[in-house]
Parts: structure tokens; sequence; C-alpha cells
């Protein structure tokens, strides 16, 4: 069967994109291989590597579980930290990412980090940095909108 398909009785909903009643959709071409979503659908379907990928792409989708977030920053937390003059080094980096790990295992949402340098706020499930403040400053600040802290 080659041409295009006519769905006749589709409708989407008002004002949504989507095919609507007498919209003609190609079909694939046999032989051209695989699409992306044909490879995502495959993979999460059956696991990595049973698709048609290669076995270069196949070992790339290791186990996920393992595989951690990188650390993000809102662009408050971003603005602080240059209005704060706030370094955050590589290796007090690998312990935020640490810490957020540990309050990811304890259920915590949002927490606050201690390094010695200076106090974030995490919003653990993102692991996006909020906002920071800088050690000097904290003396006298109450924190809201936390349900737990971890000190590095």
């Amino acid at each position: 069967m080659s041409g295009p398909i006519l769905y006749p009785n589709v409708t989407s909903l008002p004002g949504q994109g989507g095919i609507k009643s007498g919209d003609q959709i190609e079909k694939k071409k046999p032989g051209s291989g695989p699409s992306d979503f044909d490879k995502v659908f495959d993979r999460t379907i059956n696991g990595p590597g049973t698709s048609q990928e290669s076995s270069e792409a196949a070992t790339k989708t290791s186990d996920l579980s393992q595989t951690r977030s990188p650390l993000k920053f809102s662009a408050h937390a971003t603005q602080r930290l240059k209005e704060r003059k706030i370094e955050l080094d590589p290796a007090t980096m690998a312990k935020v990412n640490d810490a957020i790990d540990k309050a990811d295992s304890k259920g915590v949402q949002d927490t606050l980090i201690l390094t010695k340098d200076a106090a974030l706020i995490v919003n653990v499930k993102n692991r996006t940095v909020v906002t920071a403040m800088d050690r000097g400053s904290l003396t006298g600040n109450v924190f809201t909108n936390i349900d737990g802290a971890v000190l590095v």
C-alpha cells in the first residue's frame, strides 16, 4: 500500500494541532530504516540493545538508574552567585552533587546545602540550585520552603 492514508473520522480538539478530519498522512517508505521514534519505542519496550541500533549506541544506553542528572542553576541562583561573588570549584560541586544524592535517598524535596563558602537551596527532584548565599550573609536569615539540610 503506497501513498497517503486518509483519516476521515479523526478530529482534534479546538485550538489544538494534530490530525484533523480529511488529513493525509504519508506512510514511511519500506527500507528507509527505523525512525527515531521507532528506536526509542523499541528500546522502551524491549530494553537497550534489542532494537536495530548499532551495538555502540546500545552500549551508551547503560543502566539509567546509575546515571545522575547534571546539576543545574536557575537564573535567580546564577544572578546571586555573580552578585555575591560565590565561586564553586569542581571539588565543591562534587560534594554538592553527593549531598543532593543523600537528600534524595532520604526523600527530601527541597534542601539547604551548606558548603564551607556558601549556602545553596536546591530542588532535589530537578537537581536545580534555586538560590545561593555566601556564608558571611547567613547570620540572622531564616530559610523557608525546605524539608532537609545537608552540611558538606
